[in-house]
């Protein structure tokens, strides 16, 4: 149309807005998976320091383990207390503000040679963290409109944090030693300026937007209590598993291949990141199949990988790591939509556990797998976590899908 005729025939305000040129405007949900992503490079960057501890600092397993148990241990306790307040109130503001808590803690962990200080700080990030996840589940749930694969996206961004965390360490404390990690702080920075720009277009979203009913609509059913304890200790043998392989397995490959850290740094990252691909699968599969025989097939699969992990020899161990990272991660997102839908009338409860309390409670068997390892081998160490995931298979066998009697 030429200005002329726009002049004479000036458009309607429907059609000046179609006429007016596009902002891209990134979706929340996107946003806030990249701020998980940038959350969850701590709690993948604690594991990955644990090697450099052992090297620099010529820490035992027992004590380097003992700085994993350290980021766990309030955390797992924190949680669902978080959890618990997101249930009364929308605290958008922690989203933030626990990112750059989450950062400084493990910013600061190689820059004192102090072993108490150096749990201090660890803490401090576990805190951070956990103060993170109840409410960015209940945000995410929101901003997906109840979709189990938009949520799965959301866990995809925390999923390649934990992949990226070994790169991120090792670039950073193996190009200038431990007391290098104040750079460490950068993702948490620029996670919390992604929290900011989610919740401020999800505002915005909901604003424009008319009001529809949604999963959230009307009366919440009951809670189901027995249903979501099962689910926990399900969740909690995975957690003991991948807490136990995360932390030992860059170790333990380097024992067993006979490589340097570069093979350890390798095998850890393909441990994320088989994870992050696990994740949006299993979003996808549950779409299809159902969520609760996908979980259940993903701890039948968790048994067989994490044998071959423990078992076999040589270069092939890494196919096993992949398949490992498979079974452990595939179920990760359905977690947490189970858990919310098991609990209605709490999500902030049910997100604090099974984000929380349930993962990282996986980091209080580490000092005990260390103290094996130090006694005995790491391969006895790393034995008993084959039977786990068949644990976990025999607490999900038994449950329903949330809603239905």
């Amino acid at each position: 149309m030429s200005n002329r005729q726009l002049r004479a025939n000036p458009p309607t305000a429907k059609a000046a807005r179609s006429l007016a040129p596009r902002r891209l405007t990134p979706r929340p949900l996107t946003l806030l998976a990249l701020g998980h992503a940038c959350v969850d490079v701590y709690q993948g960057a604690v594991a990955a320091l644990v090697p450099f501890f052992v090297s620099e600092r010529a820490y035992s397993y027992a004590a380097a383990s003992g700085i994993v148990l350290a980021a766990s241990l309030l955390s797992s306790v924190v949680q669902p207390l978080f959890g618990a307040l997101t249930d009364k109130w929308a605290l958008p503001w922690l989203l933030p503000v626990s990112t750059v808590v989450g950062g400084a803690g493990v910013a600061l962990a190689g820059v004192s040679g102090n072993y108490a200080v150096t749990l201090l700080v660890v803490a401090v990030s576990g805190i951070g963290v956990a103060a993170y996840h109840p409410e960015a589940a209940r945000v995410a749930r929101q901003a997906s409109r109840g979709s189990h694969t938009a949520m799965s996206w959301f866990s995809l961004g925390g999923n390649v944090g934990f992949a990226t965390a070994p790169l991120l360490v090792s670039a950073v404390v193996a190009t200038g030693g431990l007391r290098a990690s104040p750079l460490l702080v950068v993702p948490a920075l620029a996670g919390a300026v992604l929290c900011g720009a989610a919740l401020r277009g999800l505002r915005a979203r909901d604003a424009a937007a008319p009001k529809e009913a949604g999963p959230g609509a009307g009366p919440a059913a009951e809670d189901d209590w027995p249903s979501f304890l099962k689910l926990s200790g399900a969740v909690i043998c995975r957690s003991i598993v991948f807490t136990g392989l995360s932390t030992f397995i860059a170790l333990y490959v380097r024992e067993r291949t006979g490589g340097g850290e570069v093979a350890g740094t390798v095998a850890l990252f393909v441990l994320y990141l088989g994870g992050a691909a696990g994740t949006v699968v299993g979003g996808r599969l549950a779409a299809r199949y159902g969520r609760l025989p996908v979980v259940r097939w993903s701890y039948a699969l968790a048994v067989l990988a994490v044998a071959g992990v423990v078992l076999v020899p040589g270069p092939l161990l890494y196919v096993f790591v992949v398949l490992a990272s498979a079974g452990l991660y595939v179920p990760f997102s359905l977690h947490i939509t189970l858990g919310q839908d098991y609990l209605p009338r709490r999500m902030g409860t049910a997100s604090g556990v099974t984000l929380g309390l349930t993962v990282s409670i996986g980091g209080l068997a580490s000092p005990l797998i260390g103290a094996i390892a130090d006694a005995a081998s790491l391969r006895t160490a790393l034995a008993p976590l084959i039977a786990l995931p068949a644990l976990g298979w025999l607490l999900l066998r038994t449950l329903r899908e949330p809603g239905v009697s």
